[in-house]
């Protein structure tokens, strides 16, 4: 679930602090509370997706304040830390901070608010959307609120991504896949099943498109499949269980709501995603595109190959590859060069010639870093990353404004260096008795 912070988008390095409290009236939302307080609603709501530690938000926070104070008791206002709640974020396509969306009549469709910042042009903003929402409802469009749940007439459509697995299918399906599986099992006459369902098959569909198609929600009638149920122990309806490859299965016992099974459906598939890529910086194109697609790119400057050997700088390289796999979640980038290659990188970083191995981490989009400055180690670019991950670390912009140009040089082949060859000097034709007289 990555962030890609657009052109307004705010620097990962500020001091992180909580924007809303209790005791103002913007209500904060959380995966818990989320599709009971906003899905479940018959009330407008105007929501806010902000991190802590970005400008624009803490600019926002006063308005969003002074607007829902404004607005009590017509239009709900909330705000979602979506830096601490990534899925809720993801869930509703959050790329950069602050997002507000509206959620109106129909709370499966959100609107995005693309006016001003100020507290009068919110207010505006939401009386014009209730206006459109009473409107509907005197002409009997909407049915005046959508709960967010399906009827049982409209599952078989909402249920589409929704595998039903059967004795015959379920080993063939799950037991040999790669990919990860929640399984419901469920009985047509249970209750809290049939209340499941259309959270289910919501969840479904989201899962399948955010993770594309890597964990799958599936289904199982027990009643009918009774050997699966025997099987698995089934006592109770429904019962979840997540199957991933080479593991026993365990029990979700998670919330059930949409917004809850996503979530954990996401951390299941970070937690099997593979680590980034860690590339070496061998022309521009790899350092732009790494950059620019991330919100972070950690970039590392190795010792020259002939002070390491391959069996030294490979070590080098282990340790980042830890590093990526341990913080793989935040979706960063994870780059390197050797020492005097990119000189000119390495100076608008700060590094400048000495000191290696270094790190940095690059906001490329506020042409920040920062500069490790413990070890080189797990624990040293461990405890440096943990920093960063809260928006805590000492920053300075890139020189330049920019990054500089970068050389396009040949990658490292996996080989001990070499020294450069030198020409063999001929001494056969030197009489070294007639040198030794004139110099006498």
């Amino acid at each position: 679930l990555l962030f890609l912070l657009g052109t307004v988008s705010c620097t990962l390095f500020l001091a992180v602090n909580a924007l809303y409290s209790a005791s103002d009236d913007v209500i904060e939302l959380t995966p818990t509370n989320f599709n009971r307080e906003v899905i479940q609603s018959e009330s407008l709501w105007l929501v806010e997706f902000y991190a802590p530690w970005c400008g624009h938000c803490q600019r926002l926070t006063p308005e969003w304040k002074k607007a829902a104070t404004a607005l009590k008791g017509v239009v709900k206002v909330g705000a979602v830390d979506a830096d601490k709640h990534q899925s809720l974020g993801g869930q509703y396509g959050v790329r950069g901070f602050p997002t507000i969306k509206i959620f109106g009549a129909n709370k499966n469709k959100a609107e995005d608010y693309q006016g001003g910042r100020t507290s009068d042009a919110i207010v505006d903003a939401a009386l014009s959307a209730l206006r459109s929402l009473v409107k509907d409802r005197l002409s009997g469009r909407s049915g005046g609120y959508s709960s967010g749940k399906q009827s049982q007439d409209s599952r078989g459509g909402g249920k589409r991504d929704v595998i039903e697995l059967t004795d015959d299918s379920f080993d063939k399906n799950v037991i040999n896949s790669d990919d990860v599986w929640m399984v419901e099992f469920y009985a047509p006459w249970c209750g809290h099943c049939k209340n499941l369902e259309p959270e289910w098959a919501a969840a479904a569909t989201e899962v399948k498109e955010q993770t594309k198609g890597k964990v799958k929600l599936a289904a199982v009638d027990a009643t009918v499949n009774q050997m699966l149920a025997g099987r698995y122990g089934i006592r109770g309806f429904p019962t979840i269980k997540i199957f991933q490859k080479g593991e026993d299965p365990v029990d979700y016992d998670g919330g059930r709501t949409r917004s809850d099974i996503i979530a954990r459906a996401l951390d299941l598939f970070s937690d099997n995603a593979p680590p980034p890529e860690l590339l070496e910086i061998i022309n521009e194109d790899v350092l732009k595109s790494t950059c620019d697609a991330h919100q972070l790119c950690i970039i590392s400057v190795l010792p020259h190959i002939l002070d390491t050997g391959a069996s030294g700088r490979n070590s080098y390289l282990d340790v980042m590859l830890k590093m990526a796999e341990k913080y793989k979640k935040k979706m960063w980038g994870w780059l390197w060069t050797e020492a005097g290659a990119q000189s000119d990188l390495e100076n608008s970083l700060g590094i400048g010639g000495f000191g290696y191995p270094a790190m940095a981490a690059v906001n490329a989009r506020k042409m920040k870093f920062a500069l490790l400055k413990g070890s080189f180690s797990e624990q040293g670019i461990n405890e440096f990353l943990r920093e960063l991950s809260v928006g805590r670390g000492s920053t300075a912009p890139v020189g330049g404004g920019a990054f500089p140009k970068i050389h396009s040089v040949e990658p490292w082949d996996g080989k001990d260096g070499e020294l450069p060859v030198e020409d063999d000097i001929d001494l056969s034709d030197v009489d070294l008795d007639d040198w030794d007289k004139d110099e006498l």
